[in-house]
């Protein structure tokens, strides 16, 4: 029921209850029963052991859980033993992150008022926000949270800070008029409040009007319910790459137990062998290892001040094709700030950042002294004393305390080196008539040290205009001519085109006489002083962040509350865009179809206005249009479309509860430019996690092939199934997770992103796997040939030879996937947990080739320095033979 139209009586009437004296408690009871209590409801949670049980439900853990079986009927119970540890390792991560995922709605109800202030049997009673319903009165005033959505009966000053419900960057000046019958967005709204919204100013009386789930916040939570996690590319791909894994395993499983059984082999000998190869093709520690890697990605993520919340947003993010990100508060520093001031027909310019009291002013391009200027400086004076705005200081940071815009004008005067309590000493403050929505202006009257009363009013400019018969100009009081006046008002339209907030001070002589009778009497022939413009500035660092982005091929999207002409002077400043085409409201957003939106999303910068539904519509409409979303926020109502993003990042300083709750990345310093470093370190770890899937496959194949050749010409086994276990196990574990740690690659933010629908073995890797994985094989059957041939009666020492090969082999083939060009194109020594990886591993083989303990487990027997020279120079043949294109490239 819209209940923003109609008249107080109607609402009295709909709501049956009595504006004078509330609810009775015996109706007040029954409400509650019927209705239920004034609180947020989310779904049941599952048990925690069902939540352990379903992450046993995945393709490549149902794979793995096949291979710890296998390994077990082989005997092999260390291998068996070691899979089953890397099950139960994911399964305990994918756990502590899912419970972890669904605190959102918990989040809301802590941002609920846990009091609030009721007239019930005629009286005003404090009772839990949990016991109001509808038709209840309430009365909140500054610092109160508003407890239940709230039809405002009457209002004294009264202001609301909206923003994280509607994106509004300041208060909103409320009122209890009934609006128009066309149903305005939430932040056109004044006469009404919303459920965890805060009163910052005045106080206002007002009918509950809807509570729990049918609340404006009740409705975001409905939707935070609804919308699904996108399920991220990685695991996308993984669980693609599992199928193609257990298909071409089970395949060459039965290929080589028939060619082998054709051929003569034992039964027995074959199966032990064909399964052994299945176990091979299945890189069990690749989940594992990617675990790993993205959980190194994290930590050197946090040392940039990016909080992941999820392991797989680290790689969505690296392929993220656009950034919605919210203005206030992510853009923009969520701090008002005074840029420009004008007085005597003089513009003053104004830096510094934020609520910092340190800035310089200029006068064009050159630098002056506030104090030089005494209409500025009286301008400044006036808007210090004629405000209730303190500035604190909490830890490293400045924040106000009171109104934004008073706080503004507050850091400005103090830039000048002005302060509140010197100018107390010298004037004293008599009177205040505060500031109401229906005369926008505050006065106060003031006596100085001379004993002269003045008044001084600040306000909004066109009123003041109205009310000044003068104004001060060259130092002197003018009559407030048509020259003067158009001049001022001009400035008024150029600071108002560059969407800045005005205030404009003014004052009045008064006789030493009594006290003024109301504002009426002071607020009349004013003499106008000047006006100070500010704005909610943009982070420095954004500018250059949302550049760098594009150059790396991704949209930056502001998405805000604020009105159009403030998210368009943002933008251009940002360097996003400022033309009217790509700006877009809420009215607009209502009235397009899905296809409209679709069609629109592709070239719109800027959306203005917009609710948490819009926002929502938004990034749906970019998914349907094949993009992968990331979307950023800080409020309550950014939480749908982040968690319905395929990632959702949140402001880790100023962001609520609920934001953070639904993200998949936090920032913890809420810096856009935080957001780039991230998206790098997102492509390098993709990029590494297709290095060690290709070193794994790759090795996999060259295991496979030398088995499967050997077998179609008729060869005794050039590798022993413990053998194939050992390095499946042992070689390809340390150098893949070394892999996981390489540096990003100089060009990398300079490609696009990837395509959403790429699949894993993309840009050539599967012909690389392929490739490699044939010339491995093919190396490893040379050398086992060989040695065979020159000791025919021992078989055992051609099979130790083969086994050398193909794990030098493998060790030098790790170094050419560290690069997409060539094993030539990277310093070998610019990853030294690869050498060391390396190094291990290639001790670990010559410890299985001559502990004489080992040798029994392993089939093994010691190599000559002649069998050496064969294995490391037919191991080297597979990275090198292709290193030669490089070169070949490079010339061209």
């Amino acid at each position: 029921m819209n209940f923003h139209e109609l008249k107080q009586e109607e609402v009295e009437t709909r709501l049956q209850t009595s504006i004078q004296r509330g609810l009775t408690t015996e109706e007040a009871e029954r409400r509650n029963r019927e209705h239920g209590s004034n609180e947020l409801t989310g779904e049941k949670l599952p048990s925690a052991w069902l939540v352990f049980i379903r992450q046993f439900k995945d393709f490549m853990v149902l794979v793995l859980i096949a291979a710890t079986v296998i390994s077990a009927l082989m005997g092999e119970y260390i291998d068996s033993a070691a899979i089953f540890a890397i099950i139960i390792i994911n399964g305990l991560l994918g756990f502590l992150q899912e419970r972890k995922a669904e605190k959102s709605l918990q989040a809301l109800k802590e941002l609920s008022a846990p009091q609030s202030l009721v007239l019930r049997d005629g009286e005003w009673k404090k009772i839990q926000s949990a016991e109001i319903v509808a038709g209840d009165i309430v009365k909140f005033s500054a610092g109160d949270r508003i407890g239940a959505d709230v039809r405002l009966l009457e209002t004294i000053n009264l202001e609301i800070e909206e923003s994280a419900m509607t994106g509004e960057s300041v208060p909103v000046e409320k009122h209890a008029a009934p609006l128009r019958e066309e149903t305005p967005a939430l932040a056109d709204m004044k006469n009404m409040a919303f459920m965890g919204t805060l009163a910052t100013r005045g106080n206002g009386t007002g009918v509950v009007t809807a509570i729990g789930m049918k609340t404006a916040m009740g409705n975001i939570a409905s939707m935070l319910q609804d919308a699904q996690r996108a399920e991220t590319p990685l695991q996308r791909r993984l669980e693609q790459l599992g199928k193609i894994l257990i298909a071409a395993a089970l395949f060459l499983t039965m290929l080589v137990v028939v060619i082998g059984l054709a051929q003569g082999h034992e039964l027995y000998t074959m199966l032990l062998t064909g399964v052994s190869l299945a176990v091979a093709a299945i890189p069990e520690g690749l989940p594992a290892i990617v675990t790993v890697a993205l959980s190194l990605g994290v930590q050197r993520m946090i040392k940039q001040k990016a909080i992941v919340r999820q392991l797989a947003a680290v790689e969505t993010l690296g392929c993220t094709t656009v950034i919605c990100s919210d203005k206030t508060g992510t853009m923009t520093q969520n701090q008002m700030t005074v840029t420009d001031v004008w007085s005597s027909g003089k513009h003053w310019r104004i830096s510094g950042k934020g609520y910092e009291p340190k800035g310089k002013f200029f006068e064009d391009t050159e630098e002056i002294s506030p104090a030089s200027e005494k209409s500025l400086y009286q301008l400044l004076t006036f808007g210090l004393l004629c405000n209730h705005a303190e500035l604190k200081r909490k830890e490293n940071e400045f924040v106000i305390q009171g109104d934004p815009t008073e706080g503004a004008l507050l850091t400005a005067a103090l830039k000048a080196g002005l302060s509140r309590e010197q100018l107390l000493e010298t004037f004293t403050i008599e009177q205040e008539f505060p500031f109401d929505s229906k005369r926008k202006m505050m006065t106060i009257v003031v006596k100085d040290a001379h004993g002269q009363r003045f008044a001084v009013t600040k306000g909004a400019p066109d009123v003041l205009l109205n009310k000044s018969d003068y104004i001060l100009w060259n130092e002197k009081k003018q009559l407030f001519s048509n020259p003067y006046r158009k001049q001022t008002e001009d400035i008024l339209q150029v600071l108002a085109g560059r969407a800045l907030r005005v205030i404009a001070v003014a004052y009045k002589p008064l006789q030493n006489t009594s006290k003024v009778a109301d504002a009426a009497e002071v607020e009349a022939g004013l003499t106008f002083i000047g006006m100070e413009g500010m704005i909610d500035p943009p982070r420095s660092e954004v500018k250059q962040a949302i550049a760098e982005c594009r150059q790396a091929g991704i949209r930056t999207i502001m998405i805000t509350g604020d009105h159009k002409e403030t998210a368009a002077a943002i933008a251009g400043d940002l360097g996003l865009s400022g033309k009217k085409s790509d700006i877009l409201d809420g009215q607009m957003l209502s009235q397009m179809t899905e296809k409209d939106l679709e069609e629109a999303a592709e070239h719109t910068a800027v959306y203005a206005r917009v609710s948490p539904e819009d926002k929502l519509k938004i990034v749906k409409a970019l998914q349907k249009n094949g993009h992968i979303v990331a979307m950023t926020g800080d409020g309550v109502n950014d939480a749908p479309a982040i968690k319905a993003a395929d990632i959702g990042i949140a402001m880790g300083i100023t962001g609520t509860d609920v934001a953070k709750e639904a993200s998949s990345l936090i920032l913890a310093n809420d810096h856009f430019a935080t957001i780039k470093a991230a998206v790098e370190e997102g492509r390098n770890i993709y990029e590494n996690i297709r290095k060690f899937i290709r070193y794994l496959l790759a090795s996999n194949v060259g295991e496979i092939l030398v088995m499967l050749f050997a077998m179609v010409l008729g060869m005794p086994l050039p590798l022993v199934p413990i053998q194939i276990l050992w390095v499946n196990l042992v070689t390809d574990g340390l150098p893949a997770l070394a892999l996981g740690l390489d540096k990003a690659e100089e060009d990398v933010m300079k490609r696009p992103p990837r395509h959403p629908k790429e699949g894993v073995f993309a840009r050539g890797l599967a012909w690389k796997i392929v490739s490699r994985g044939f010339l491995i094989g093919t190396a490893t059957l040379i050398a086992f040939i060989i040695a065979y041939q020159q000791h025919p009666e021992n078989l055992v020492y051609a099979q130790t030879v083969a086994f050398a090969t193909l794990v030098t082999a493998q060790l030098i083939h790790v170094f050419d996937c560290r690069s997409e060009r060539s094993v030539l194109a990277r310093n070998p020594f610019g990853n030294m947990y690869l050498i060391a990886a390396v190094v291990s591993s290639f001790l670990l083989m010559v410890a299985v080739i001559y502990i004489p303990e080992l040798q029994t487990i392993f089939h093994t027997v010691p190599l000559a320095k002649r069998e050496w020279l064969l294995v490391f120079g037919i191991g080297a043949i597979p990275t090198f033979l292709l290193a030669g294109s490089f070169f070949a490239r490079k010339r061209r």
